[in-house]
């Protein structure tokens, strides 16, 4: 058997200096100032994208540099973020929590999706808030979902969606007390030379079917059958969710585990620490999350999610007056 990468990854690509990271903080608070900051408005997103310019400037390239080349692995983590540390107050419990207020860590995240393309969201999902909470939810042990902690398949984000993220970014507020509970990645460019002419041709076949994940209820209607690899064949897009993609042949069965046996031959693993902002390429990379105990005390591990389309354009019949928020995924386009 050929022995797993899943390790321990956290060696960032990207650790700020004590300078950078008091000049992103300035422009976050900037943002967050006055009685109007609130961060699913269009105006201030706007505000957000015009003060880009300001961060500092090895911020500013790795984010450009990642978006035209997310390398072999297809994720990157930046460390020394601005979140404000003790002043975050306890850990969300409630089911759903997201953050409408610019405070620092939202004011990051949205400084980032607008260097990558733009800020999106879905609402059937979290009220379609641009900056959600990922944590643990007392009830929702078993959830295969952000408010779950037990092991989190393998999944590109809301994969049944024709729109789906472009970007997945995931910015550490407090880390898992335990320290079990570790982002894994997988990338389908690490994944396609290992596999066969056989399987890449079967993962290329319209044999899948890609149910909505169950934060969307019954939201997203009917997946229509759609090929699990598309588009260039040496190094080609993934839409793939372990969790809720069907094969609909016994070609496409094999080849769906013979996938699933190399993600998690290739898998990373990453621990997030208070200010990691991690990215995943939403159309090479998988990403999942390792298992872990909360303790449902207000000391639990807490992240922020923002999605990013570097199109948006594309998505234009589904956002009702141009804006940041995606309607019901049944919807067609015009």
């Amino acid at each position: 058997m050929p022995v797993s990468l899943d390790i321990d990854t956290t060696t960032p690509d990207l650790v700020l200096t004590g300078a950078e990271t008091t000049a992103t903080e300035r422009v976050a608070a900037l943002l967050g100032a006055g009685p109007d900051a609130r961060v699913d408005e269009p105006a201030w997103v706007a505000s957000a994208r015009d003060r880009w310019e300001e961060l500092p400037a090895r911020l500013r390239r790795t984010l450009r540099s990642f978006r035209r080349d997310p390398g072999p692995g297809g994720a990157l983590l930046v460390r020394g973020l601005p979140v404000t540390g003790d002043a975050l107050g306890a850990t969300p419990l409630a089911d759903g929590s997201v953050q409408r207020t610019a405070r620092v860590p939202a004011a990051v995240l949205m400084l980032a999706a607008c260097g990558l393309g733009d800020p999106a969201a879905f609402r059937p999902e979290k009220t379609g808030a641009l900056v959600q909470d990922v944590v643990p939810v007392p009830g929702r042990e078993d959830f295969q979902g952000n408010a779950g902690s037990v092991l989190l398949t393998f999944h590109n984000e809301n994969a049944f969606h024709p729109h789906r993220p472009d970007f997945v970014m995931l910015l550490c507020l407090r880390a898992d007390p335990g320290g079990l509970a570790g982002l894994r990645t997988s990338c389908v460019r690490e994944v396609l030379p290992l596999l066969d002419d056989a399987t890449r041709a079967a993962l290329h076949r319209p044999e899948f079917r890609t149910a909505p994940p169950p934060s969307f209820g019954s939201a997203a209607g009917s997946a229509e059958p759609h090929p699990v690899l598309t588009g260039a064949h040496d190094d080609p897009d993934l839409r793939v969710d372990m969790a809720a993609t069907e094969p609909l042949t016994e070609r496409a069965a094999a080849a769906l585990e013979e996938l699933r046996r190399l993600f998690e031959r290739t898998a990373r693993t990453a621990r997030l620490e208070p200010g990691d902002l991690a990215i995943v390429d939403n159309r090479i990379t998988v990403h999942g999350r390792t298992a872990f105990s909360p303790r449902f005390d207000g000391t639990d591990r807490w992240l922020q999610r923002t999605f990013v389309l570097a199109d948006l354009r594309r998505s234009r019949a589904h956002r009702a007056g141009d804006g940041y928020v995606l309607a019901d995924p049944a919807a067609r386009d015009a």
